[in-house]
C-alpha cells in the first residue's frame, strides 16, 4: 500500500482528476494550499513599491492506492498536471502501513477500496 501526496498548479486539478478516474482511482482529497519552489514567488508592484509575493497557489491532491495501482496513478498525475513549465508541482509516494475503514472496521488493502 502506497500513500500518494501530488502538489501541482491548481488550473491542472481536474484534468489530473479525469486522468485518475480513468485509471479507475476514484478515492482521493483535495485540498488549496499555499506553498513556494524554484519559483520562490512572485513578486507584485504594489503602490510603486515591489513586494516579493513568497507563496503560490497550489492544489494538494492525496490518495492511498493499493501497489498494483501506484504505477497507474503515478503516469495519470503526470500526464494530467505536465505543462512543461517550471512549477508544475512534485509528486511524493510513502510506504502506507495500516489502513482501517472506521464504518466497517475492514483493514489493510481492502480498506483503501
Amino acid at each position: 500500500m502506497k500513500y500518494i501526496i501530488a502538489i501541482i498548479q491548481p488550473d491542472r486539478m481536474d484534468d489530473v482528476l479525469e486522468e485518475l478516474t480513468k485509471e479507475g482511482i476514484h478515492l482521493v482529497t483535495v485540498s488549496e494550499v499555499l506553498g513556494r519552489g524554484r519559483q520562490k514567488g512572485i513578486a507584485e508592484v504594489y503602490r510603486s513599491h515591489k513586494e516579493s509575493g513568497s507563496l503560490l497557489r497550489k492544489v494538494k491532491i492525496e490518495a492511498a492506492v493499493n501497489d498494483e495501482f501506484l504505477p497507474a496513478a503515478l503516469s495519470a498525475i503526470k500526464l494530467g498536471a505536465r505543462t512543461g513549465h517550471v512549477g508544475d508541482g512534485k509528486i511524493f509516494v510513502m510506504d502506507l502501513e495500516a489502513v482501517l475503514r472506521i464504518r466497517t472496521g475492514e483493514e489493510g488493502s481492502i480498506a483503501i477500496g
